[in-house]
């Protein structure tokens, strides 16, 4: 079964180059450039794993993290931040805010993808009840 990747990114250039290599990779892509249509695609689909930006128009990728992560339906999906905020202290404080994982951007794409990988491995299998 394919890993189903929710990208949650505002900038143009990022999300084609994003969606760009998740799919040459294999995964099946979503694609969201608010957190708000993010959470709803990640309600309506339940992705694997979740590649959240932080700096969003509106609501802020964080604040939306911890919205999904409270809620029974989706609290389960993987969630990493894919963040220009590299400084000392960022990514303690987005792991913080309720996500499994931290990439900065820009993105290096080997790097990026064996972190895909990474925290897609630890992901159970869905079993056969699971939709």
């Amino acid at each position: 079964m394919t890993a189903r990747v929710l990208v949650v990114e505002d900038t143009p250039a990022n999300l084609k180059l994003v969606n760009m290599l998740l799919d040459r990779a294999g995964y099946q892509v979503l694609l969201a450039v608010n957190a708000l249509d993010g959470m709803v695609l990640a309600r309506e689909h339940l992705p694997n794993l979740i590649l959240m930006d932080i700096q969003l128009p509106g609501m802020d990728g964080l604040t939306a993290t911890r919205l999904l992560k409270e809620s029974v339906a989706t609290r389960h999906i993987k969630i990493v931040a894919l963040t220009a905020f590299a400084m000392k202290g960022d990514e303690e404080r987005v792991i913080a805010a309720g996500c499994d994982g931290y990439i900065a951007k820009p993105i290096q794409y080997q790097s990026f993808l064996a972190e895909v990988e990474r925290i897609l491995a630890s992901v159970p299998a869905p079993t056969a009840s699971s939709s």
